[in-house]
């Protein structure tokens, strides 16, 4: 790294070493800001002063071996994960001494609890030269797989989190590997190769609600609104729609799409444009899965799961009517997981659908089958295992 120079930004990590002041470009895909307080950590440090310092928000700049950082890291995120000891005040500890939690305190908890975790974990730091090689032993190669998050390499060096590194590693692979969506159809036509930053449709109930849906007699065109896979509007596709536009308003989800598009055979009859929500025109099927979750994303790479105030959802539903043809329909999937933890309600939604001037011609429901609806121990689990998720199908209101 090079002695600091005279030039104060934002995203420089700033720390001393060997007596003399440093900085580096600092990169945080959840945009949170450099630690203000950075100490050289190595082999010699254990888990329990490591843990003790990033919960007091000092970043470690890691300058031992790799794979001895990765256990490190996982030493910190047990503790992390351990019930508080008494008189600790952690979220989730304190939420359960308030009794009874509400959902939505239980949930609004979680997320604190979640969020200071992941403040407390990032803080075990790794230094990239410019090339995006990693200066430490035992080091991998990982370019490619930084390359494909971030993309080219600049001409300078930084410092990211080991946690936020391992990330795009781990989209790197499922990129590689692809996941399968059964709904799809038999293998090997059936794979989704998600990118970083890009929901991964890992959740396949909404996909068997849209296969199993009957399409309206004119399919000639569809609207897939918020593409971002693109696992969606190849369904539209094997299911005979004859044309589909496909939004997105993030760059790095129309490229996921075209490539996934690309390799199911269905991007001839695709047009991608990047725009906030509706593209321009009519049609006669429109179709969007927007976020869930009504809450707040802590980091960009969530805006796939949390719609603050219900934006994107309420957004589609009052612009969709000028983007129907006359008959047509509009396909709107959302679970009632927000219902279950008292973020939205039942006359919320239908408010909504009906200001609108919408209304329901009918509903596929379905329940998610995901490991989490099963798992007790979850803060969130009563909510989850009454979740179901819907295809709403709505038309345009008669006057």
């Amino acid at each position: 790294m090079n002695p600091a120079s005279l030039t104060d930004t934002p995203e420089l990590l700033r720390w001393t070493e060997n007596n003399a002041e440093c900085q580096a470009q600092w990169r945080s895909e959840r945009q949170a800001a450099p630690p203000k307080r950075v100490v050289i950590a190595d082999d010699t440090l254990n888990a329990d002063s490591a843990y003790r310092l990033a919960c007091e928000g000092t970043g470690l700049l890691w300058r031992g071996d790799f794979q001895n950082a990765r256990l490190l890291l996982q030493a910190m995120m047990r503790r992390a994960n351990a019930p508080a000891k008494p008189g600790k005040t952690r979220a989730l500890t304190k939420a359960n001494r308030l009794a009874p939690v509400t959902p939505q305190q239980a949930f609004h908890l979680h997320r604190q609890a979640q969020s200071q975790r992941a403040r407390t974990l990032s803080m075990l730091l790794i230094p990239l030269n410019a090339d995006r090689s990693i200066p430490l032993r035992r080091a991998p190669d990982l370019k490619l797989a930084c390359e494909e998050a971030w993309g080219p390499a600049t001409p300078d060096a930084c410092v990211t989190s080991l946690r936020e590194l391992l990330g795009v590693v781990g989209a790197h692979e499922w990129h590689k590997k692809g996941l399968e969506v059964p709904a799809l159809g038999g293998a090997p036509n059936n794979k989704i190769f998600p990118s970083y930053g890009v929901f991964s449709p890992v959740r396949g109930e909404y996909v068997s609600l849209v296969a199993q849906a009957e399409l309206p007699e004119d399919h000639s065109l569809a609207f897939d609104i918020g593409v971002g896979s693109g696992v969606l509007t190849a369904m539209l596709s094997r299911k005979g729609v004859k044309r589909i536009v496909a939004t997105d308003n993030d760059p790095r989800a129309l490229t996921c799409a075209r490539g996934n598009l690309d390799r199911l055979g269905a991007l001839p009859k695709v047009q991608l444009v990047q725009t906030d929500l509706f593209p321009d025109g009519q049609a006669p099927l429109i179709v969007c899965n927007p976020p869930w979750v009504p809450a707040r994303a802590n980091a960009p790479i969530e805006h796939a799961i949390y719609d603050e105030n219900s934006q994107m959802l309420r957004g589609f539903l009052s612009g969709v009517r000028e983007h129907l043809t006359t008959d047509g329909q509009a396909w709107l999937i959302l679970s009632d997981l927000a219902e279950h933890l008292g973020l939205r309600t039942r006359d919320e939604l239908m408010g909504w659908i009906d200001h609108a001037g919408l209304q329901v011609l009918g509903r596929d429901d379905i329940r998610p089958t995901h490991g989490k609806t099963l798992d007790k121990e979850d803060p969130l689990h009563a909510a989850r295992s009454a979740e179901v998720t819907s295809l709403w199908r709505l038309v345009a209101r008669s006057a």
